[in-house]
């Protein structure tokens, strides 16, 4: 009887998404202090190792304090990430091999404090919409870096936008670069803060702004400008672009138009991951079309 009150108490455990969370960073947290130990083991045993070395290898193993902050925030309040534990993962992966890097987050959300924690010692920027949810999420996490964004679209114009924009030369990925002066392409992002355009992107997640009824921004301007932004990077490498509610028609029409499916290289639940390379390194090259 005991047993069996033991079994469900752990059943209804697992089944609650913040578990998942706090186990993800349980992980991390005890990966990080066992690499520590070994670490300073082997630099113990060295000939040429010094105190001064052990200390720096434990330093750099170390959780940062927004690391130790994501941590406390998600194992003591109802908070959950909107994203999947599957979802979460295919970035997981991706900023464990690019971090630190620069990482640019539309949308300012539940699950913002792990997205900054997930890449310690990198740039981890928000754009966000709504002034007042960005004055409400920086009263409990104010060492995120948070900008206000204003879109000039609307959802309900997605559909003419689609099927129009190639009638605007400005909005064709040969002249659509640097989108900051591109005001006569309704798609371009341009009144976005510097930083936004003063950055290679090494990651983008695409998970905002609203996009549910006919007055929101929608995501197409986010979409396009983030193809047009990795198409002209001009560091090595390629920009990984994560988009989220891949089940909305809008959404994934235009991911298929400017993203492409020929660079999609992981999904999960409604998420997609495209890895674009820069202009310079595609096999082909049009000027008229994005895929």
């Amino acid at each position: 009887m005991i047993q069996d009150k033991s079994k469900g108490a752990k059943q209804a455990l697992l089944e609650r998404p913040w578990f998942l969370v706090v186990a993800l960073a349980g992980l991390l947290g005890g990966a990080m202090l066992i690499t520590s130990f070994i670490r300073a083991t082997d630099n113990t045993l060295s000939l040429c190792s010094t105190a001064k070395n052990t200390a720096a290898s434990i330093a750099e193993y170390s959780a940062t304090p927004i690391q130790l902050q994501s941590i406390v925030h998600y194992a003591t309040s109802q908070t959950v990430p909107q994203q999947s534990f599957e979802e979460i993962s295919i970035s997981l992966n991706v900023l464990k091999e690019r971090l630190p890097c620069n990482f640019l987050v539309f949308g300012l959300g539940r699950d913002s404090l792990m997205w900054a924690s997930l890449n310690p010692g990198g740039t981890t920027v928000f754009l966000e919409e709504d002034p007042e949810w960005i004055e409400a999420v920086l009263k409990d996490a104010p060492s995120l870096r948070a900008h206000h964004v204003q879109y000039r679209t609307h959802l309900s114009e997605a559909g003419r936008l689609l099927s129009t924009y190639k009638n605007e030369p400005m909005c064709l990925p040969a002249k659509a670069f640097p989108i900051r002066y591109n005001e006569k392409c309704p798609l371009a992002l341009t009144s976005l803060p510097d930083e936004f355009y003063d950055t290679e992107w090494d990651l983008i997640m695409v998970d905002a702004p609203k996009g549910y009824f006919p007055q929101a921004p929608g995501r197409m301007a986010a979409i396009f400008s983030s193809a047009v932004m990795a198409r002209n990077r001009k560091g090595d490498g390629t920009t990984h672009v994560f988009l989220h509610d891949v089940d909305r028609y809008v959404e994934k029409s235009f991911a298929n138009e400017f993203l492409c499916e020929k660079y999609k290289v992981n999904s999960a639940g409604r998420l997609w991951h495209f890895e674009i390379p820069n202009a310079a390194n595609m096999t082909d090259q049009p000027g008229d079309r994005f895929c």
